[in-house]
């Protein structure tokens, strides 16, 4: 009887083990989960690989201007001309020289966006950790600044948008075709003449915009010119060390700029365990009740519709600029048709978790409280008209656990924790970058 008591307690505990496994073990709660988000993104796109992001080097796969083919020599070029500090040739100050590039405003450390709300090229000192300690020198007045008017965008896939900026002005093809009449000349907008696409289109602009130079003399006396040499072999020699050059090896470089080491990207292409439960319910609201993706679609989840949602503007004691209207009108800014006021284009949602300030105008603090602001669909700026604002911003009646979910989805399953492999350790120039004012140098340790 005692060897059976003992057999009986053995049973007993075996199979409280198992149930216990049963009960903890989420496996079949994943699995379902992961059917479920599945067939949701079958529904809505015809295959799961529609959202797969490319490889970075995956040239022919990465969506790309037919007038400026993406080649290794291109990238290459791009990415130094995008970091280099010593393309500063024309500040308002000469303390400026050589202190600003494209990345002060678009960078690695805080998801290729800015690190303060409004980014500074020429007349900010300092950088911090992730860009947030760059602030504007006192020795230059507001009208020198060259300062964003608005919240700067992540240049994260841009290869998925047509047109850029938050109003789309850039750009010639596409989602642009019929604004012709507003590339008004004598301003940046004049460069979508050239035909390109909008990377393209901003990148080349952009050279003037942020008083970068392409001087030949530079180019030709230092290891660019070898650059620009493999990256334009069949342009002639007297027009390869352009502006428009360089913008094209910009735009290239930027376009490669994708995410696609995120653990949703890792889900898409086959990795069960890339995201936890919880991310994989968040991914399920965002592609069913959230209703994200009616907006955020695509490899890029950021679409190229424009939406008015009622955010504010920048505001407040701390605006190094004053926004114009034609900035708060968005797109109708740019287009001049009053059924575009207010709204802005879709913006994409990796590696967001970086920076402390969303929405246009920066009026939001963290992913949850944009999601927030969403789910209760009650407009913020009361400049805009309530008949503007678009039919999709409804409330979503997300439960607070839900918003959690999404939340989680967003800030950890869209981040990809290895963009560094898309910045040079160094530059040709020897300079440090993004940013190379005094205090700059010593924030980021450049010796």
């Amino acid at each position: 009887m005692k060897n059976l008591r003992v057999f009986n307690m053995l049973a007993i505990c075996i199979a409280f083990l198992f149930s216990s496994c049963a009960t903890d073990n989420d496996d079949y709660v994943d699995i379902t989960l992961q059917n479920n988000l599945e067939k949701k993104i079958i529904e809505l796109y015809g295959t799961k690989e529609a959202l797969i992001l490319p490889a970075s080097n995956n040239y022919l796969v990465i969506p790309s201007d037919i007038n400026n083919p993406i080649t290794d020599a291109k990238v290459a070029l791009g990415k130094m001309l995008y970091h280099e500090t010593g393309l500063a040739l024309n500040p308002k100050h000469p303390e400026g020289k050589n202190t600003y590039s494209c990345a002060s405003c678009h960078h690695v450390a805080a998801g290729f966006q800015s690190g303060i709300l409004q980014g500074i090229g020429e007349g900010g000192i300092g950088f911090g950790s992730f860009g947030e300690g760059r602030l504007k020198s006192s020795t230059y007045i507001e009208g020198d600044l060259d300062v964003q008017p608005i919240r700067s965008p992540s240049v994260l896939n841009v290869a998925y948008q047509d047109v850029m900026l938050w109003n789309g002005q850039f750009g010639a093809t596409g989602t642009n075709v019929g604004t012709e009449a507003n590339w008004t000349v004598g301003t940046p907008k004049e460069v979508n003449s050239l035909g390109f696409e909008g990377v393209e289109t901003q990148a080349i602009a952009g050279i003037d915009v942020h008083r970068l130079v392409i001087d030949y003399d530079y180019i030709v006396n230092s290891a660019y010119k070898a650059l620009f040499d493999n990256a334009f072999p069949n342009v002639n020699e007297s027009e390869r060390y352009s502006k428009i050059n360089a913008g094209l090896a910009i735009a290239a470089y930027e376009r490669i700029l994708l995410p696609n080491e995120a653990p949703f990207q890792q889900w898409l292409k086959g990795d069960e365990l890339a995201m936890s439960e919880e991310e994989l319910r968040g991914a399920s609201l965002f592609f069913d009740k959230g209703k994200c993706y009616t907006c955020h679609s695509g490899p890029g989840l950021n679409g190229m519709n424009f939406h008015a949602l009622g955010m504010n503007d920048l505001a407040g004691a701390n605006i190094l600029t004053v926004v114009d209207e034609a900035t708060k009108k968005g797109r109708g800014g740019f287009t001049g048709n009053s059924d575009d006021d207010y709204k802005f284009k879709t913006p994409q949602l990796y590696n967001l978790k970086d920076v402390s300030f969303y929405g246009h105008g920066g009026s939001f603090e963290s992913v949850k409280d944009i999601i927030r602001y969403k789910n209760e669909a009650i407009h913020e700026n009361t400049e805009v008209p309530s008949q503007k604002l678009s039919p999709m911003f409804t409330p979503l009646n997300l439960t607070e656990s839900e918003v959690d979910f999404l939340t989680m989805f967003i800030e950890k399953s869209l981040y990809d924790e290895n963009l560094k492999r898309y910045v040079p350790e160094k530059l040709p120039s020897g300079n440090c970058f993004p940013v190379a004012d005094p205090q700059s140098q010593k924030d980021l340790g450049f010796n």
